[in-house]
């Protein structure tokens, strides 16, 4: 074997190649082209899933179907920059700055990516598992997320390829390298009240029906209300009232119509069918009583969802405690991850980089974070092959 071929792959050229793609939703900007080139010449068998426009990439070394199969989720695409001047650097530029590599994506999560990419790819080279590496990377997990990890689960279902366990890579410390692990998250929920009453002069409400008592009441009883107290593995679910708005700009009119939003982030003691039912039913005392029709509409983002700890939560902290000394607390915090529609498929876990600058202006990753996190890697790979 040629000396080259046993040089480690380098995460943090690889994140700043992935940087350089400008894959801001849904625009696939080379990063999965870049992403296959590399994993075919390690010996991956790369297919493209593309589905509604959106790009998505189905990497396997090894044998399909093998009931020792270690898989990776994560996504190349990026939310856009916001105003370009408010940078220091060329967003997609990848700058090394004293020992800080800034731009789209760095740490949400091309560094992720590009971290697992290079210890899969160093791992079936140098100690080649009896088992298989599956990497589903999707470009749309920061978008509406329905053609993404949703089609590359879809795809694998239909040609049997199964991952018997899957780590995500979402950044998942708050602000120290290693401190948490994802086990699960919370539910997420959006709500929309559309309250119809009558149009009147301000002056004589008795000849209208104004929509928006009835409609700062049942904001009142939803936010008022207490939802649980939280559980063994989650905090408490909550309720937040997002948006009231009537559009109207008149001071002595009455409006005919009036609207608000509620998002609700929920544990495991409720799903969203049952949230869904209490919202109604909210809804329809509050119209009953006012005697004005209430129109609801719910979108259900995820359901709640958790990986009781055990042998693959143990696996990663236990990678993760000798590369960083820190013992990680397993944690349901935060928003939701494509790891809600990994976790109908296989156990899943997540964990990854501090995630402090994702989304902002100037995002950036130390570099030895980038390294730091393919070391933990390796030793997943190592620890679940062994």
């Amino acid at each position: 074997m040629t000396e080259a071929a046993h040089a480690e792959t380098d995460p943090v050229a690889l994140t700043a190649d992935l940087v350089r793609c400008a894959s801001v939703t849904p625009e696939e900007g080379g990063a999965l082209v870049l992403l296959e080139d590399r994993l075919t010449a390690a010996g991956f068998d790369c297919t493209r899933v593309d589905r509604g426009g959106v790009s998505n990439l189905l990497a396997r070394w090894g044998k399909k179907g093998h009931a020792k199969t270690f898989g990776f989720n994560g996504h190349t695409d990026v939310v856009p920059i916001g105003d370009a001047d408010d940078w220091t650097t060329d967003p997609f530029g990848a700058e090394i700055r004293d020992g800080i590599l800034y731009g789209r994506g760095a740490t949400d999560m091309k560094s992720g990516v590009a971290a697992f990419v290079a210890a899969a790819i160093d791992h079936v080279t140098h100690t080649p598992p009896d088992g298989a590496v599956i990497l589903a990377i999707t470009g749309d997990e920061e978008g509406p997320a329905l053609d993404g990890t949703t089609a590359l689960l879809d795809y694998m279902a239909e040609t049997g390829e199964q991952m018997r366990a899957c780590l995500v890579g979402e950044p998942t410390c708050p602000s120290r390298m290693g401190e948490m692990i994802k086990i699960g998250r919370r539910g997420s929920m959006n709500a929309e009240f559309h309250v119809t009453g009558v149009q009147g002069h301000s002056a004589y409400p008795h000849r209208a029906k104004n929509p928006l008592p009835p409609l700062v009441r049942l904001m009142d009883r939803l936010a008022s209300h207490e939802l649980d107290q939280g559980t063994d593995h989650f905090d408490p679910s909550t309720l937040a009232v997002v948006t009231v708005d009537t559009g109207n700009p008149a001071t002595n009119v009455i409006p005919a119509k009036a609207m608000a939003r509620v998002n609700i982030r929920f544990n495991d003691t409720h799903s969203g069918d049952s949230l869904s039912d209490w919202l109604r039913a909210e809804a329809a005392q509050v119209a009953s009583d006012f005697d004005v029709k209430i129109d609801v509409q719910i979108r259900v983002s995820g359901e709640s969802f958790l990986t009781p700890p055990g042998p693959l939560s143990d696996l990663v902290a236990q990678a993760v405690e000798a590369e960083t000394g820190v013992t990680p607390i397993l944690s349901t915090s935060g928003g939701t991850s494509d790891a809600r529609f990994v976790k109908d498929h296989c156990p899943v876990v997540e964990f990854g980089l501090v995630g402090e600058t994702m989304h902002q202006v100037d995002e950036r990753v130390p570099v030895d974070q980038i390294r730091q996190l393919k070391a933990i890697y390796t030793r997943i790979l190592a620890g679940y092959f062994a």
